[in-house]
């Protein structure tokens, strides 16, 4: 399955097929379920095999946030989060004080 994702495009649409041919014919109720599953979102699957784009990067973005969120709970305003949040995911690059701009 990793090699699927690795190769892309139409070859990975035909390894794809086949390891879901595979699964949905093996004796292993798990695989058959998940085979059952993929199947119905192989359409969303090929747009990632095809376009190479995934949610990782705003799911990475989701669990820093919400680890920053835990930091922030004794702060007195949002704006302290909001500042956290934009200086560590926004690419926020106040210039420091006592240097040249």
């Amino acid at each position: 399955m990793l090699s699927v994702f690795r190769v892309k495009g139409n070859y990975g649409r035909q390894l794809l097929a086949g390891w879901l041919s595979w699964a949905s014919h093996s004796r292993i109720p798990e695989f058959v379920t998940l085979a059952r599953s993929i199947r119905r979102h192989r359409d969303l699957i090929c747009n990632t095999l095809d376009h190479g784009l995934s949610n990782a990067r705003s799911e990475a973005t989701n669990t820093h946030l919400r680890a920053l969120t835990k930091r922030a709970y004794g702060f007195h305003s949002p704006d302290a989060l909001i500042a956290m949040a934009l200086l560590t995911r926004g690419d926020l690059c106040p210039p420091l004080p006592g240097r040249a701009a």
